[in-house]
């Protein structure tokens, strides 16, 4: 195999790329077209505003918000009303850091020989409908094979949330993303490409030519912006946490070939030298930063640099022994890095990164409420709806779903959740979608309604 060859994604990938056209939100509208809802009596929570706005009427129309007023709407005819009255509209939900396949299955299954594309779309579709049923109408999905899944969505196949897709992880060759077994060798030598890249779950590329060509790949199925391991991690066997993953030459390949297409590179690490170098060679985003420093967050902020962090827990059931050591570091910097990173105003995005234990999904909201330790209930629906949707936007022309998000004003896409009173006096009510966001909108459709 030639230096600069890597192996292709999975043949049901291939498939959808015969099919592909730029994903947009139209092909959902475009069935709602003309179509007008009006909610009635609202109070909103318009996802910039400290405070909500009393009494309010909203239309939708088609699958953007038209009016935001306190005056009655003259509305079509054929409008349909929902009464709001002692209910907060507000953004749909957003988690910026999801892999949707991965956190679909065990690693048990997806170690299987028996794994094979229906199965995993199978349990990916019955993950990203809960998703959407949690509120989560958007989400940027940062490592895995989900274009397929995305499209579905996308094509009304299966009910989710939008997705962000970056593709394959891009790891080097004993780096976060490098998932062989002990028996797979390396395909540079031995010239077979390891089980997780056939299945587009990473791409191991050493070296510019390579990691050129990784990037133009996933760039090539549709991906959104790009993610690179750039630091070592809790959830892989082989590289321990403090390493620093790819070279100056190597980083600023992805982020040259990225900027191209009009968008950009996000890391995954945690050490302030990993991520230094990630600054330096021209990244917009770190996911993680847990171990990050004073002097590094300073760094981050005059370069406006954003961090996409997470609330991790130390453990969990299906957690073995070696991922619970690799991640106690972590856990003890978060605690030190959120209060810090707010306090000197560095760009903050929130996230779940969620693996391998499906169960944990059901979490998803509760760990929202893991941020109230530092933030108030406004800075963290703030987050979770308009500055999560600021990052999102990030991928410019290459964002599959035109539209504002994250707020609700005259224009902005129609993605809403009804919540049954008053979240910025009882964030709990977050944490319990089932029972207090009777209804949930997504691109002016309505996947929820449970007031009529």
């Amino acid at each position: 195999m030639k230096k600069t060859e890597l192996p292709g994604l999975f043949p049901l990938l291939i498939a959808c790329m015969l099919l592909f056209h730029p994903p947009c939100s139209d092909l959902v509208a475009q069935n709602a077209s003309g179509h007008q809802i009006v909610f009635e009596n609202v109070d909103v929570f318009d996802g910039k505003t400290e405070g909500l706005i009393r009494n309010q009427n909203v239309l939708i129309e088609g699958n953007k918000i038209k009016v935001v007023s306190p005056d009655p709407i003259n509305a079509a005819s054929s409008a349909r009303h929902i009464d709001g009255r002692g209910k907060t509209l507000m953004p749909g939900l957003i988690d910026v850091h999801v892999h949707m396949i991965f956190t679909s299955m065990t690693m048990g299954e997806l170690l299987s020989p028996d794994l094979n594309q229906e199965s995993i779309m199978e349990k990916a579709s019955i993950q990203a409908e809960r998703m959407l049923m949690r509120g989560f109408t958007a989400v940027r999905d940062v490592g895995g094979p989900s274009f397929a899944l995305k499209m579905a969505i996308d094509k009304g196949r299966i009910n989710g949330p939008r997705i962000w897709p970056s593709g394959a992880t891009i790891s080097q060759t004993a780096g976060h993303g490098d998932m062989r077994g002990p028996d797979e060798r390396s395909r540079r030598f031995f010239g077979k490409p390891s089980r997780a890249e056939q299945f587009g779950a990473t791409f191991i590329a050493d070296g510019r030519d390579e990691v050129l060509t990784a990037t133009r790949e996933n760039l090539r199925f549709g991906a959104s912006q790009i993610k690179l391991m750039a630091g070592g991690g809790t959830s892989s066997a082989y590289d321990p946490l403090d390493v620093t993953q790819y070279t100056f030459d190597e980083m600023k390949a992805a982020v040259e070939a990225a900027e191209d297409w009009g968008t950009y590179v996000t890391v995954h690490a945690y050490t302030p030298r990993a991520i230094k170098r990630a600054i330096e060679a021209g990244v917009k985003c770190i996911e993680h930063g847990q171990l990050l420093d004073e002097p590094t967050l300073q760094l981050m902020k005059e370069k406006d640099i954003w961090l996409s962090s997470q609330m991790l827990v130390a453990d969990t059931e299906a957690m073995d022994s070696l991922r619970r050591e690799k991640r106690r570091p972590v856990i003890e910097g978060q605690q030190f890095v959120w209060p810090l990173a707010k306090k000197m105003n560095v760009k903050l995005a929130w996230g779940t990164d969620f693996l391998f234990e499906p169960e944990l999904n059901e979490a998803q909201n509760d760990y929202i409420l893991k941020l109230r330790k530092w933030f108030t209930p406004f800075e963290i629906l703030k987050m979770v709806t308009h500055e999560n949707a600021q990052l999102l936007a990030l991928s410019g022309n290459r964002s599959p779903y035109k539209g504002k998000l994250g707020v609700i004003e005259a224009g902005a896409l129609a993605d809403l959740i009804l919540v049954d009173g008053n979240p910025l006096e009882n964030l709990n009510l977050i944490a319990n979608p089932a029972e207090k966001f009777p209804l949930i909108m997504k691109d002016g459709r309505i996947y929820k309604n449970t007031l009529e």
